[in-house]
């Protein structure tokens, strides 16, 4: 359960929420800190100055009128102020018990003693444990004049904590809120994600069992969407190649098993006795061979293009006259055209370039292509066979005056032992083809239209020598 990305997912998002929280919460209270120190050292320096301007103003007053120094109800002001109050340096009221607490130089910070400015700073009384925070206000009597002493308010450092803790419980119900509505968010969304990702592995499981007949619901669009789509398309690939393999091997083994039940039935005649007359047992002897190669032909074409699908058939590099082998392949189907009173014409557009390409395997894709147009080409029919050189590449046409192909053949006569016709052909020669053209680099092409002919074109690329 906890490996599970329905766990994993909200798990991770949640932990991240609440690090990023504890981080802000973090960084929210240690601003609040300084905000909250620097608004007290504000007060206390305002509170100095103002009693500091308090005592110069009364004891002018009452040296003018030749009365002592005025009085400082130090408890009072404590009290009114929350502060405490002390006083560094000379006696702030001789001759007075004015209730103030004289520091000694040593208990605060060195410079109060020497400045003539304000000073904010932190220290521990005589006779405390804790830390105060402070601001001294130097003592004079006139504006200007050297000061006698510095007057220090100060409040305990603790007092910021009771600040703080108001903040820090909001941002704990803050937090607690904020992280359970994550978790109720991180729940769904890992739901909404991880619903397609089940879906998927549950689809691949069923193919990896061998069931291709899946289908994974596409929701909405972005990767998950796409992923889907393709996973769909995938499925359906596996689906319709599995399906041509096992057709492939039924026609494979329907193919080999034709001429085997003929080779065998006449070889069982011939030994048991059954056929004793010459002529006859020459006859079965004919049959037999002709079966035999044909046998041999087709476990040919099947290594042929299974070592062509697999990438293992090796392609020779060498000086290749297409007027030459072209003129082969026209020769080699000029016993049948005259035998069947067919029409055959070559046709030579310019000089045929020599190309530097595998000359038997280009050799036997026009073979093939010829192959396949007399064998649709009724007789006293035409099958032209045309070269022509344009646009960097080599093409060898094969035009044949045949019945045609319609719109939903135009892809089928392309796959392995697809064939109509009657005359024993085993539906590989169109395949090999294709096959042999790409691996020189090129392509087979199709022009047809039901009864007006075909028209296949090999074209090479123009690599010459």
């Amino acid at each position: 359960m906890t490996g599970s990305l329905r766990f994993r997912l909200p798990a991770f998002f949640l932990v991240g929420i609440v690090i990023s929280g504890i981080v802000a919460a973090l960084i929210a209270l240690r601003l609040f800190q300084s905000y909250t120190k620097a608004q007290s050292f504000s007060e206390l320096r305002r509170e100095a100055s103002g009693l500091a301007q308090l005592y110069a103003a009364s004891a002018l007053e009452a040296a003018d009128k030749g009365q002592r120094a005025p009085t400082f109800a130090a408890a009072k002001l404590e009290l009114a102020t929350g502060d405490r109050i002390f006083y560094v340096g000379a006696s702030v009221f001789p001759g007075q018990s004015s209730g103030l607490k004289k520091l000694p130089a040593s208990a605060v910070d060195p410079r109060v003693s020497t400045s003539d400015r304000p000073l904010t700073f932190e220290f521990v009384p005589p006779g405390e444990t804790h830390t105060f925070l402070a601001a001294a206000e130097p003592l004079r009597l006139q504006k200007g004049a050297a000061p006698f002493g510095a007057l220090v308010i100060a409040k305990p450092k603790t007092e910021l904590q009771r600040q703080w803790l108001p903040l820090l419980e909001r941002l704990g119900l803050a937090f607690l809120g904020g992280a359970a509505i994550a978790g109720i968010l991180s729940a769904y969304l890992s739901r909404r994600i991880t619903a397609p990702v089940l879906a998927l592995s549950h689809a691949t499981d069923e193919i990896a069992a061998g069931r291709y007949d899946v289908t994974v619901p596409i929701s909405g669009g972005g990767e998950m969407g796409h992923l889907a789509e393709r996973f769909n398309e995938m499925a359906a690939k596996l689906a319709e190649s599995e399906e041509r393999e096992r057709h492939f091997l039924m026609s494979v083994s329907h193919e080999l098993r034709t001429p085997l039940t003929g080779i065998r039935g006449h070889v069982d005649a011939l030994r048991d006795g059954v056929v004793d007359d010459p002529e006859l047992m020459q006859a079965s002897l004919d049959v037999v061979a002709a079966e035999a190669q044909r046998l041999e032909r087709l476990v040919g074409d099947v290594l042929d293009l299974a070592k062509l699908r697999a990438h293992r058939f090796t392609v020779l590099t060498e000086e290749v006259d297409m007027h030459r082998l072209v003129e082969q392949a026209y020769t080699s189907f000029g016993e049948e055209a005259r035998r069947r009173e067919i029409d055959f014409q070559l046709v030579e557009n310019g000089d045929p370039p020599t190309l530097m390409t595998d000359g038997d395997r280009v050799l036997q894709v026009i073979s093939n292509l010829l192959s396949n147009a007399f064998r649709w080409t009724p007789d006293h029919g035409s099958v032209v066979l045309e070269v022509a050189t344009s646009n960097g590449s080599v093409s060898v046409d094969v035009a044949d005056s045949g019945p045609g192909i319609s719109g939903a053949e135009r892809e089928r006569i392309f796959r392995p032992f697809v064939s109509h016709d009657e005359s024993g052909g085993t539906g590989l020669g169109l395949p090999i083809a294709r096959e042999l053209a790409r691996a020189l680099g090129g392509t087979i092409e199709l022009e047809t239209a039901v009864g007006r002919g075909s028209r296949f074109s090999l074209v090479l690329p123009l690599r010459q020598a």
